[in-house]
């Protein structure tokens, strides 16, 4: 799905056990990786595995100073659609992030390029641009792709992200995004020209792991993701760990 700190986590009671990885660290370079089990891949509001457990991982490297590179991966599942039949998602990223001078303001510009290699062919591959600012825990991002999801034409998100902790262990995550892509010519099953989608996430930190509860949803009709139900309000649950 995404740069770790545009995604919205959320994930199942699975344990994860035997999970490792060294982090390298130098003068203004370092390496981290993820990897996460969720009961339904949502992107966006959308089933991305067709309301069915996903197992999800990646990497970053950082490099002074705030410049990025990653790639993150989750598996998926479109049922039948023929044009992206794959089983996998694979997501390649890089940006430039900063706060702005000594204040609490801060500044993410960055391009990711998401591919589905197991697709009979590239219609599912596309590209978008992003920048995002924040102050504090709250975060506004603006996407846009010249080419949306299934060769769909232009597509524009706007999205609003504000987390909060409860305690030391303990964190709220609130998100709600409006979403615009092309009618008639979209990837809808309808002319559905705009919509919007939101999330109210609780995540709970405990011996390095990260168990969270999410409430997913969007404005959409089953009619709209052809006959599924795939936009419906949910519960999705994740565990998840960085390392």
């Amino acid at each position: 799905m995404l740069n770790k700190k545009l995604l919205t986590v959320a994930v199942t009671t699975a344990l994860m056990a035997g999970t490792s990885l060294a982090q390298a660290e130098g003068d203004g370079f370092e390496i981290s990786g993820n990897v996460a089990l969720t009961s339904d891949y949502r992107f966006r509001g959308i089933s991305q595995s067709d309301e069915s457990p996903a197992i999800q991982g990646g990497f970053d490297a950082e490099f002074s100073p705030g410049f990025y590179l990653g790639v993150w991966g989750s598996s998926v599942d479109f049922d039948s659609n023929d044009a992206a039949d794959g089983s996998l998602e694979l997501d390649y990223y890089g940006g430039w992030s900063s706060a702005i001078g000594d204040t609490d303001f801060g500044v993410d510009v960055g391009y990711i390029y998401y591919d589905y290699p197991g697709d009979n062919g590239a219609e599912g591959d596309y590209q978008e641009v992003y920048v995002s600012g924040s102050w504090k825990d709250l975060s506004v991002t603006v996407n846009y792709s010249d080419d949306y999801y299934l060769e769909s034409d232009e597509y524009w998100r706007y999205s609003a992200e504000y987390s909060f902790s409860l305690s030391e262990n303990l964190s709220v995550g609130l998100q709600a995004a409006y979403n615009e892509v092309e009618a008639n010519g979209g990837f809808f099953a309808t002319d559905t020209d705009s919509y919007a989608d939101y999330s109210v996430s609780l995540t709970y930190s405990v011996a390095g792991v990260d168990l969270s509860v999410a409430y997913v949803g969007t404005d959409l009709d089953d009619d709209d993701v052809f006959g599924y139900d795939w936009a419906d309000d949910t519960a999705v649950f994740t565990i998840s760990k960085s390392m």
